[in-house]
């Protein structure tokens, strides 16, 4: 998937509106389907990839159809590959000095934060989670020294400020290895115990 320069993400609050935006989406241009379904608490998501140009068509006709039930959305013309591989699943080396995390109460704001976050520091993307098991939230988790953690905080969250949504987040310096090595296999509770 590294030859589709493209990511965007649209949430909606209503499951059947998002199932027909999925639909308008996918007939509109050729893009990938990443991910497409109901995400707690009962909002429909959709991820999708490819070119420039046909995701940007698709994405306006989601928005297009999805309306007043649109919750949050994001496009990114040129994601960066680390974000596109913690986007589907792939897990980063949490054995760093300092650990950053961006929490976001959307799933494409915490996409959109993580994206600026890497391009603008030196900090690698350990996870990105997305919806399930957080109620709907983002979760991006960063790896690095304690200066580039810092930047890449201020950098993620500076280019979602303008979605007037709450955010957290949090620096861990000299992160404890007990933490380091429980959360290498699983962030969710009850699982790499």
């Amino acid at each position: 998937m590294t030859d589709q320069p493209a990511l965007a993400m649209i949430e909606f609050s209503s499951i059947a509106v998002g199932t027909r935006a999925l639909d308008a989406l996918l007939k509109k241009a050729p893009v990938t389907l990443i991910r497409a379904g109901s995400v707690q608490p009962g909002k429909f998501a959709v991820l999708f990839a490819g070119e420039v140009a046909a995701v940007d068509e698709s994405y306006v006709e989601a928005c297009r159809v999805g309306g007043s039930v649109l919750i949050d959305r994001v496009l990114l013309p040129d994601v960066h590959d680390s974000v596109r591989e913690a986007v589907l699943g792939e897990r980063g080396d949490w054995k760093h000095d300092t650990l950053g995390i961006i929490e976001t109460p959307t799933m494409a704001a915490v996409i959109e934060a993580a994206d600026a976050a890497v391009k603008g520091a030196d900090v690698s993307v350990i996870e990105i989670r997305l919806g399930d098991g957080l109620g709907g939230k983002g979760l991006a988790h960063f790896a690095g020294a304690l200066a580039d953690i810092e930047a890449a905080i201020e950098i993620g969250t500076a280019r979602i400020a303008h979605r007037n949504q709450p955010f957290c987040t949090t620096i861990i310096p000299r992160a404890d290895e007990t933490m380091l090595s429980t959360r290498a296999t699983s962030t969710r509770f009850g699982e790499g115990w």
